[in-house]
């Protein structure tokens, strides 16, 4: 019987035993089985599809073994919403570090591990972002553990942000530090040129992304200042937006040359742009709209069609896809006391389709104190100021200014009378048509249309924007950029001085302690500017002589007499200091600065770097401490959060 039961269970031992691995010819006797060899594959993560490669292997690094598996993943989540947690620091360098591991190369039915010096270089300088938001280094990005010496056979994830995967010509080693190569830049060779840009002069510039397109390219801005990456005390913000329109190319082209031009120049010590960039933040963001610019790209330099490319991926216009605050400053117009500044968002506006890249600058614009602006456009060579919509709107073409008409006909100015061929006198030119004008004219009067951001940047921040029609062409043969490169330099600088116009100045209590959003006013102009969280502010104004004043919620107003002579070239200094009141009698200033904005407002919920996740539900946050706040980013996930993000797990 023992016996018997031990035969049996010997029976059962081999029965359960896998089939050897089969030989040639023995694949259809049963006795053997087929070892299934993995395969490489396309990659189709969508926040891995710009990789510099193209398939990948499952399972990966980390025994994912399939698509949907890595996409239900934290790991897979986490370099989705870095770019947002990190505000674009270190990114899209984590993101593709990250697909490295994630969705590692392959090549030959063969997978590739990433450099490990790659990942010591990026975990050196990134871990003090991961630090100031409380957060571990992920585990996956272990670089001992996923990653592999160049003597083994690794591949660079991060080549691509160099320019390695376009192929460029090779330039002589002895060029001058001055030398600009006047070209047209693909997005990866523009990122490239940014980065490096950024790396020479590492210590007055740094990049970052606001946000990304429909298509998943990051929104890059270089930016320069003496402390990059952070706003200082009392120096004003200005920005630079080029390529709104994918197939008006200049514009990106320019700040791509501006970039490199105020690098180089600051190395040699030319003077004027010390001074600008020692007294000024400045941020150029050459594409908003890199995806139009790639079906725009197609058609080849020459093409100056008005259609393919415009639009962005989803075939909105982002001139037009602004919340029409135009309107509601109209209405506003009659009332007695109303201001024309700061008007919220109405909630009918997120009804309609908004494209990434429109929110992405609106979360950019509450998120940086910017004073002045302009948008680079191309199709006409003139200068264009607010309002761009009429205030007849049956009326197509109607002189439509808004309460800072003079100040802003003298930003339009700045720029045209600094480039050589907009000031011509010859009416036989491109741009011909505003020579009786100065080259510059009102928007509405020229043409009107709803949904544009200079509007935008007028009645919902602090901003003060111009467009400049930088040419006819809109995407111009390439021998031509670096005429055009010239004609422009001088007026782009003088355009950025522009920011040290009127006045400037600290509000704040009797204790010295700065006064969040308190209102500066200027007498017989119906639109205020507001502190900055430091309690600094700057007010665009033309010489002259004006009763200012300062107030906020729960202190009293003080108001000075100022006079900016016609020679003063820098912003007058006006600090205030408002004193407490027990009872606020304006009831259009009681509500606090703080609620400026709608108290549902969609756009604070929007991450403009990956897909927006619904906040945690009550009870579903793991035990222990308290969370910290980027915990909610990954409430989808029930019983695979990342505590090993958590420093103290």
């Amino acid at each position: 019987m023992v016996l018997r039961l031990l035969l049996l269970l010997g029976g059962l031992l081999r029965a359960t035993e896998p089939a050897p691995r089969c030989e040639t010819g023995q694949e259809t006797l049963g006795q053997c089985q087929t070892v299934q060899k993995a395969k490489c594959v396309d990659i189709t993560l969508s926040s891995c599809t710009d990789v510099a490669y193209t398939q990948t292997m499952y399972p990966n690094f980390l025994d994912q073994k399939s698509r949907e598996v890595i996409e239900y993943s934290s790991e897979y989540i986490l370099i989705s919403v870095l770019h947002n947690l990190l505000q674009g620091e270190c990114n899209p360098d984590l993101r593709l570090l990250g697909c490295s591991v994630l969705a590692p190369q392959c090549e030959k039915d063969k997978v590739i591990k990433p450099c490990r010096h790659v990942c010591e270089n990026l975990k050196k300088n990134c871990l003090p972002a991961f630090d100031a938001i409380d957060m571990a280094w992920p585990y996956f990005l272990d670089c001992d553990r996923f990653f592999a010496g160049e003597e083994e056979g690794c591949f660079d994830p991060l080549a691509k942000l160099r320019g390695e995967v376009d192929v460029e010509e090779d330039l002589p080693s002895d060029l001058p530090a001055t030398f600009i190569q006047f070209k047209h830049h693909s997005y990866s060779q523009m990122v490239s040129m940014l980065k490096k840009t950024a790396s020479k002069c590492s210590h007055i510039a740094t990049t970052y992304s606001i946000g990304r397109s429909f298509e998943g390219k990051d929104l890059f801005v270089i930016e320069f200042s003496t402390k990059p990456g952070h706003h200082e005390l009392l120096k004003p913000e200005f920005k630079y937006i080029g390529n709104m329109h994918g197939n008006e190319v200049v514009g990106k082209e320019l700040l791509i040359y501006l970039a490199q031009y105020l690098c180089s120049e600051y190395l040699l010590g030319n003077p004027r742009i010390q001074t600008l960039i020692n007294n000024t933040r400045i941020h150029l963001l050459p594409s908003l709209n890199p995806d139009g610019y790639e079906l725009a790209a197609e058609e080849g330099a020459g093409y100056n069609g008005w259609v393919i490319g415009r639009q962005t991926a989803q075939n909105l216009d982002l001139n037009r896809n602004f919340p029409d605050l135009t309107s509601e400053a109209y209405r506003r117009a009659g009332i007695h006391g109303a201001r024309l500044d700061h008007i919220p968002i109405p909630q009918s506006y997120w009804w309609g389709k908004v494209a990434p890249e429109t929110k992405a600058v609106m979360k950019w614009l509450r998120s940086i104190p910017f004073v002045l602006s302009a948008s680079l456009h191309g199709g006409e060579l003139v200068v264009t100021y607010p309002y761009d919509y009429s205030r007849h709107p049956m009326e197509e073409k109607m002189f439509s200014p808004t309460p800072d008409e003079k100040m802003f006909k003298m930003l339009a100015k700045a720029y045209a009378d600094a480039h050589p061929v907009i000031s011509d006198r010859s009416e036989l030119r491109c741009g011909g048509n505003f020579v009786k004008r100065g080259g510059i004219i009102n928007g509405a009067e020229w043409y009107s249309f709803t949904g544009g951001m200079a509007d935008f940047n007028y009645l919902h921040t602090n901003c003060f924007e111009v467009t400049v029609e930088v040419g006819c062409e809109k995407f111009p043969l390439q021998e031509e950029l670096f005429t055009i490169w010239h004609e422009n330099r001088d007026a782009l600088l003088n355009y950025m001085e522009m920011v040290h116009r009127g006045i400037k100045g600290i509000v704040s209590d009797k204790f010295g302690n700065p006064i969040k959003n308190a209102r500066i006013s200027v007498r017989g102009i119906q639109h205020d500017v507001t502190t900055a969280a430091d309690g600094d502010y700057w007010r665009l104004l033309p010489p002259g002589t004006y009763i200012i004043s300062a107030q906020a919620a729960g202190y009293s107003r003080v108001m000075k007499r100022v006079t900016l002579p016609a020679k003063m070239k820098r912003a007058g200094r006006v600090d205030f200091v408002l004193r407490p009141v027990e009872a606020w009698p304006n009831k259009l200033l009681r509500r606090s600065m703080e609620d400026m904005y709608d108290p549902y407002d969609p756009l604070e919920l929007f991450d403009p770097h990956a897909q927006h996740r619904q906040p945690e539900a009550r009870g579903g946050s793991p035990p222990g401490r308290e969370k910290p706040w980027w915990w909610s980013y990954f409430s989808s996930l029930d019983l695979h959060k990342p505590l090993w993000l958590l420093k103290q797990h």
